[in-house]
Formats: C-alpha cells, sequence, structure tokens
C-alpha cells in the first residue's frame, strides 16, 4: 500500500500498485466487505498516518531546500497567518460556548496549511470562493480578525454587516465570494467566476475550495467537465478532512484517491499531503501557473485532518481519541515550525513573538465584537431580495 505522490516529493518517476480500478490512490479502509478488498487487510489509521510521515521524510530534504529559497518575511507571514487562525478557531469554540456565538459553526483546526499554503500563493486580485468552514480563508483573502469575529457575533461591525454570520463572510473589496452553506453548491458559482474572468479577460484565477463530500454531488461533475471543456482558470482545491459531517469517506466513496476523478475530464489533477504548508504552496503555484499561461483547470485533492466536530453541535462519537491523538502527530503547525527551525530560518524567539502577536489579534477581536452594536431595525430587509 502507498501514499498517491505527494506535490513536493522527487520528480523521480515511481510507479504505485493500481487498486482494481485503476488508480494509483491509497484507500485507507476498505469500502464494502472484506471480499471486495481481495482478502487483504484493512490499513488502521495508525498505518496511514506512519505512512505519512514516511512518505514527509522522504521529501524533507527537497522541502527544506523550497523554504531556504523562499522570501523569509512570506514564511514568518505564512506561519504566523496558521498561527492566528488556530487561536482565533479555539477562542470561536470558547465564546459559542458562551452563547455569544449563535447558529452553526464550523472550525478550520487541524487544517489551517490548506488555506493558508494555497491562498498565500494568489495575487490580491485573484479571486477565492469557499464552503461554511470559512473563517480563516477570509482572513488570509485579507477581512480584518475584527470584522470575521464581530460577523460571527452578529454585529454591525461584522464583514456583512452582521447578518451572514458565521457560514456567509463576504468581501467583494478583497474578492473573497462566501462562505455557502449548501454542500457543494459553491462549485458552480466558482466555475462562473473563472468563466467571467476569461470572458472578461481580467487575468484573474479562481480557487474554489469544498470538502470531499462535496465530490458526491452532480454540480461537482458538471463543473469540471465545463472548466476543462472552456478552459477555464480555476483551480478546484478538496479539502479532504475524511469525515463528511460524520460520515467516514470510506463508508461514501467508492474509491479513496478523489484527484484522480478529474482523469474523467482529463483535467491536470495532484494529491497533496494537507499538513504539510509548503507541499501545498508547490502544488498550487504549479496550478496557478497553468491557469494563467494556459487558461486550463486544475484538481487538487488536499488531505488533512479535521481535530473538532463537524461543527460546534456535533460531538464527534464516530470517532475515537486515539485516532485524533494519531492524526494530531502531524498537526501542520507544529510541522512547519520544525522546518523553519532545522533550515535555521527562524528561532525559538521568533516562535514566542508570533504566538504573542496571534494572541493578542484574537483577543482585539473580541472586544471590537463585543463592543460593535447589533445591526439597527431600519437595517432587518436591507439587501434581502427573496
Amino acid at each position: 500500500m502507498d501514499l498517491p505522490k505527494t506535490a513536493t516529493a522527487s520528480k523521480k518517476k515511481t510507479t504505485a500498485p493500481a487498486s482494481k480500478n485503476g488508480s494509483t490512490g491509497l484507500r485507507t479502509r476498505a469500502a464494502g466487505n472484506p471480499a471486495q478488498n481481495n482478502g487483504k487487510k484493512t490499513p488502521s489509521e495508525a498505518d496511514i498516518v506512519e505512512l505519512a510521515k514516511q512518505e514527509f521524510q522522504r521529501r524533507r530534504r527537497s522541502q527544506l531546500e523550497a523554504i531556504k529559497k523562499t522570501d523569509k518575511k512570506l514564511l514568518r507571514e505564512m506561519l504566523y497567518q496558521m498561527v492566528l487562525g488556530r487561536r482565533f478557531e479555539e477562542k470561536c469554540a470558547e465564546v459559542y460556548r458562551m452563547g455569544k456565538i449563535g447558529g452553526f459553526c464550523h472550525l478550520y483546526i487541524g487544517q489551517e496549511a490548506i488555506g493558508i499554503g494555497s491562498m498565500m500563493a494568489l495575487e490580491p486580485s485573484d479571486m477565492v470562493i469557499t464552503s461554511y468552514r470559512d473563517h480563516v480563508q477570509a482572513m488570509v483573502k485579507g477581512i480584518s480578525p475584527e470584522a470575521v469575529m464581530a460577523e460571527l457575533y452578529g454585529k454591525e461591525g461584522g464583514c456583512v454587516g452582521g447578518k451572514g454570520g458565521s457560514m456567509h463572510m463576504f468581501s467583494k473589496e478583497h474578492q473573497f465570494y462566501g462562505g455557502h452553506g449548501i454542500v457543494g453548491g459553491q462549485i458552480g458559482v466558482g466555475t462562473g467566476m473563472a468563466y467571467a474572468a476569461k470572458y472578461k479577460d481580467s487575468g484573474q484565477v479562481t480557487i474554489c475550495f469544498f470538502g470531499e463530500a462535496a465530490v458526491n454531488q452532480g454540480i461537482f461533475h458538471e463543473s469540471l467537465n465545463m472548466a476543462q471543456l472552456w478552459k477555464l482558470p480555476i483551480i478546484y482545491i478538496c479539502e479532504n478532512n475524511q469525515y463528511g459531517m460524520g460520515t467516514s469517506q470510506e463508508r461514501a466513496m467508492s474509491t479513496r484517491n478523489i484527484a484522480k476523478k478529474a482523469e474523467a475530464f482529463e483535467m491536470a489533477n495532484e494529491f497533496v499531503d494537507g499538513m504539510d504548508v509548503m507541499a501545498v504552496r508547490d502544488a498550487t503555484l504549479r496550478a496557478i501557473e497553468r491557469a494563467r499561461t494556459k487558461g486550463e483547470p486544475t484538481l487538487l485533492e488536499i488531505r488533512a485532518y479535521r481535530y473538532m466536530g463537524h461543527s460546534m453541535s456535533d460531538p464527534g462519537n464516530y470517532r475515537t481519541r486515539e485516532e485524533i491523538a494519531k492524526y494530531q502527530e502531524r498537526d501542520p503547525i507544529v510541522l512547519f515550525k520544525d522546518s523553519l527551525k532545522e533550515a535555521k530560518v527562524l528561532t525559538d524567539k521568533d516562535f514566542d513573538a508570533i504566538e504573542k502577536q496571534a494572541v493578542e489579534a484574537t483577543e482585539a477581536a473580541v472586544k471590537f465584537a463585543e463592543e460593535s452594536p447589533f445591526p439597527s431595525e431600519d437595517q432587518l430587509l436591507t439587501d434581502v431580495f427573496a
């Protein structure tokens, strides 16, 4: 059993054993009964994590070389955004339990390398659209932590005036177009955004984020077909955190390798280690180059693991503490800090300063949200169209 080839793996070609459906992807557990798995033992979660560790070590040298060639200020900002995202989401969980945030609240803890690694490779004019797990991506795109937290509080100082809440962050100014609550709904909209960019010859690239559960929706297949047919400058990023709400991927998909689904449309695709922010960045840069120079789309399957439940209302009884702890051995923030330290780019003193900065920014966001007023009654029907 092998992992799919990761974005920053050696360029030397290797051949992974093909599965029955011809893919070379990893099936972490067999779908269906043992007979469908040819009698082979189904790998445990511990096996999967150990394989990921081994694969990461095989490309560690190339990763360190990439870090040394990257601007130090950029690397520091990447780490800061990851730490800020973690502390911000932890604070969201805290104030949600206090009743200060209402409705649904989906946290990004464990997936920070995906949003930061991909979005910090974009130009400011490029466009982003995502699902309801959108707080961190909104901040990376330029919406202030204060405006995001105030939106979570339903306050007037929020990025959409307190009317969107957790799932509907939005900023035309920053080219951030949601925040969508319907599973897979943003995939069609993102495809339309890319079509508009091509039609206007704006030079913009669109990133469309979605979870692996959205891949089972028809809009995913229709959109990829159109994007490849019309040569649209879009990067579809599947944030595979391995659970669609409380349903594991193995119970919902006949194949484990989502990236390979793009081959049905002759679309470029890569599997990426979503716990390695540099691997995410490298894969995204390749996809951006493809979109800008050739006007072609890409599907990136970026596999990570969410440490929290699907939302704040999810107790997560469908998985064990041992499983979560095993995946936390590859925490994306810890991996990145270790690599930066080994490459002699940042020191423990730098890490302490980044932590302090992130905590202070989060506390300032909470203070702003607490002090911001609720929207006035005369704003009740403003911007409501249906």
